[in-house]
């Protein structure tokens, strides 16, 4: 049994399944293979240092599968920003069909992918975030919940309550985003109007996500406890998983002191070299509360194939069997 929904039929994928966009997994393999095994696999474009290491990048996968996949482009507000215009280029040169926007401000970006007949799936935290994206053009959301991994937003709305609510009022696709990782997630999802799910820490616990054994065992060993929540005081939260450095840092932040007093705990080098050495305390690595249904380090063909299956067996028995 295949499940078709306006996802689907848009992106041109099997199963409504997208791997989202992750800041240094985000490669070639993981966006094939999870392509491969009938999702839709993402590269993340500032994973790549420029914008022509991208192009090769998208070449490479391009060997790699002959699947559609997207690229992510993350507009944060920084002191020095990429140059966005030119990774946005590359993604145009490249003849990417779809790319996953999220952050700040997309307008300009949304505006140009359009203008090359680029779908663009639109990642945001609430409902009003949402309706706006949908004005500005974008072909389809991204809803993520408070339980996600990464940057929750500061509402603080689980998806249970965030995805209807968005479901209620946008028109166009959506996928339901944070805290999903199997078939019973992705009928939760269906139910609760969205028509896919993105999964970003599920799928890095998989043989093809380019991170240390360390970092994947560590998942599988971790609780939905198992998260901090950080920058909330600076108003820019962030979810990542709980281990000692995550622990001094929030300490450090709710004494009252500015971010300079973390930035050499938090900064992205630091974290990068853990997911490389796969020391779990080396420094801080973004995780969702999946963690807690995470028991395993399958290829990502096993854990497509296993979701599926699953969300068919709830589907046709467990659920139909309800039904008096």
């Amino acid at each position: 049994m295949a499940i078709k929904t306006r996802i689907t039929e848009m992106l041109g994928i099997e199963h409504p399944i997208v791997q989202g966009g992750m800041m240094w997994v985000g490669t070639a393999d993981l966006a094939a293979a999870v392509s491969n095994a009938g999702g839709l696999g993402i590269i993340t474009a500032l994973t790549q240092p420029t914008p022509d290491a991208l192009r090769a990048e998208i070449d490479r996968c391009r060997t790699l599968t002959d699947k559609p996949f997207g690229v992510n482009l993350t507009i944060l507000p920084s002191i020095n920003p990429p140059p966005y215009a030119e990774y946005r280029q590359a993604i145009i040169d490249s003849g990417i069909k779809i790319v996953e926007t999220a952050g700040y401000k997309p307008q300009e970006h949304v505006d140009h992918f359009k203008e090359h007949g680029i779908k663009v799936i639109h990642k945001c935290t609430a409902v009003r975030h949402a309706l706006s994206a949908e004005r500005m053009g974008v072909d389809a959301i991204s809803i993520d919940g408070f339980e996600c991994a990464g940057h929750p937003g500061e509402d603080d709305i689980p998806g249970l309550i965030l995805i209807p609510a968005a479901a209620d009022k946008v028109k166009i696709p959506m996928l339901a985003s944070g805290g999903f990782g199997d078939g019973r997630g992705l009928v939760a999802a269906l139910a609760l109007g969205a028509e896919g799910i993105n999964m970003g820490t599920r799928f890095c616990a998989t043989v093809e996500a380019p991170i240390h054994q360390g970092i994947k065992q560590a998942m599988v060993d971790n609780d939905e406890r198992a998260t901090e929540l950080m920058f909330r005081s600076y108003h820019n939260t962030a979810r990542v998983a709980k281990n000692k450095v995550a622990v001094e840092a929030v300490a450090i932040e709710r004494s009252g002191q500015p971010f300079e007093a973390i930035a050499h705990l938090v900064n992205g080098k630091r974290g990068k070299e853990g997911l490389e050495n796969g020391d779990p305390d080396h420094g801080i690595w973004t995780a969702g509360m999946i963690q807690g249904l995470i028991h395993d380090i399958p290829t990502c063909q096993v854990l497509i194939d296993r979701i599926m299956a699953e969300a068919e067996g709830i589907l046709k028995q467990r659920l139909a069997g309800f039904l008096a």
